[in-house]
């Protein structure tokens, strides 16, 4: 049975558009869902929705809309088991890492919560004689974001619980490819008491994507995908006048110092390297090994790679499931011959792996030996199960590539010494350092992104960094004749 999903606008189901696009099962290969593309109407029905619902929904208070956050997180708990196998059905990663990301989406929301807290301005009494300044951070009306494949939950939850949270209106143009959880999301919400209108979903390509990116409407624009996307996604929002935050692709590298604890060092980059198939922004994708322990390494990493259990994510046991397409898949497959054929030892072969096409989307993981920084694996974003070990004689030569590398969204040392700990975490150009921690995504009451060409825009995604985006500062500077005063009252005072 294939299912009709559309676009959710204004609190309601949508008819299915003229034009759809084909939503597979990537462990089977077989179509399960067929999804609207929202045409440039669709997209601004969803806009004039959010710009309708904006001034009622920016006159609730910040306690009553963090209420109804609770309660969305409440139902989300609820239906986490639901959410993270629609995720596992759409997308392909193992349950319990669909699982993970609900538990990730959901430290967002629990952040947002906290919106009357994070709304607070600042007070400056008797600035001058008798005057006084404060400001305050209100929202900027109605805002988008644009949200990828990889985690069909858990970004869009970076953005709209925050966004709504301080007030302003959203419409979410998720990815085509498994757009059943954020559909399913916004219905919860709803559930939950959010007003028509404040929250929208367009499913959609290109068309919706300039639609939003254009609109005089759309005060602001949210995006995580790939480079050139994000760079695109960066102008064009840019030049229309928007707010714009679009994270973009990685090459995230793991240092590996000889007096690391190599079973640690290991267990975190099989973990690391092959857990979702690769397709985490986070993935890493370089072993940096430092000096004589990269032969150790390679005798550790070679079979834990071989023995990898490749399979259906809904089955129990299975550590790494499909990739997200068929054209995906032969995309990562093109990687690994070019890695060949530029000089690279192939350890582990990942083409034989896992099962024949049309059969699901598998690969195997891939491991490389001896790469070196002019290989395309080694320079562009692979996305796929494929880990590239670099070998270098000292730490400095380590913290020189990952410097020059274009990408600076994530990085990680494995190391015993403080020391060495230290000076990397200070000096390396990454926007993500974990030290002894192989995917080092800050909790949500820090800030998610990267730098250089993994960041187009200068605010983060959540934490601070997220409530400076969503809301704009005014300063209010203020001088009074002699108050009027009330008469006596002996009832506590009371929020309503």
């Amino acid at each position: 049975m294939v299912a009709q999903l559309t676009h959710f606008i204004a609190g309601k189901k949508t008819p299915p558009s003229e034009r759809q696009s084909a939503v597979f099962n990537p462990a089977t290969g077989q179509q399960t869902a067929s999804v609207s593309l929202a045409s440039k109407t669709d997209a601004e029905q969803a806009i004039a929705a959010a710009k309708q619902a904006f001034p009622a929904w920016r006159a609730v208070t910040p306690l009553n809309r963090s209420r109804i956050l609770f309660a969305f997180k409440t139902l989300v708990e609820q239906h986490r088991d639901e959410l993270a196998q629609l995720i596992t059905k759409e997308h392909g990663k193992v349950l319990s890492d669909a699982q993970g990301e609900i538990t990730r989406a959901l430290e967002v929301v629990e952040f947002a919560c906290g919106i009357p807290h994070l709304l607070k301005g600042e007070h400056t009494e008797c600035v001058g004689t008798n005057v006084d300044a404060w400001s305050v951070n209100q929202p900027l009306g109605v805002v988008s974001g644009i949200t990828p494949f990889n985690f069909p939950a858990m970004v869009p939850m970076w953005m709209f619980p925050l966004a709504i949270a301080c007030g302003n209106t959203f419409v979410l143009k998720p990815s085509e490819k498994d757009p059943s959880a954020p559909l399913r999301l916004a219905e919860l919400l709803q559930e939950a008491g959010l007003p028509d209108g404040v929250l929208n979903v367009v499913n959609g390509d290109k068309e919706a994507v300039d639609t939003l990116l254009q609109h005089p409407d759309i005060e602001a624009v949210s995006f995580v995908g790939s480079t050139p996307i994000a760079q695109y996604i960066y102008q064009n929002a840019s030049n229309a006048g928007k707010r714009v935050q679009a994270l973009g692709g990685a090459k995230n590298h793991m240092v590996i110092m000889p007096d690391a604890d190599l079973d640690q060092a290991v267990n975190a980059l099989v973990g690391a390297a092959y857990g979702s198939a690769g397709e985490r922004c986070m993935a890493i994708s370089v072993a940096v090994a430092v000096g004589d322990i990269a032969d150790k390494l390679v005798e550790k990493l070679t079979p834990r790679v071989r023995a990898l259990h490749i399979g259906n994510g809904m089955d129990s046991g299975v550590e790494m499931g499909p990739l997200i397409t068929q054209a995906h898949r032969r995309k990562v497959k093109d990687y690994i011959d070019a890695g060949i054929s530029q000089g690279a030892s192939l350890l582990v072969d990942g083409r034989k792996g896992g099962q024949p096409e049309g059969e699901g989307y598998f690969l195997g993981g891939s491991l490389f030996d001896n790469v070196t920084t002019d290989m395309s694996i080694y320079r562009e974003e692979i996305f796929g199960p494929v880990l590239c070990i670099v070998r270098v004689p000292d730490y400095r030569s380590a913290v020189k590539i990952i410097d020059e590398h274009e990408y600076g969204n994530g990085t990680a040392i494995f190391t015993r010494d403080g020391d060495s700990a230290r000076q990397f975490a200070r000096e390396i150009q990454i926007g993500m350092v974990g030290i002894n921690v192989p995917i080092p995504v800050p909790m949500a009451f820090h800030s998610f992104g990267g730098w250089k060409r993994s960041l187009f825009g200068p605010l983060h995604m959540h934490g601070q960094d997220g409530v400076r985006f969503y809301t704009r500062r005014k300063a209010i500077t203020a001088r009074w004749p002699t108050g009027i005063r009330h008469d006596t009252e002996f009832v506590i005072p009371t929020m309503k």
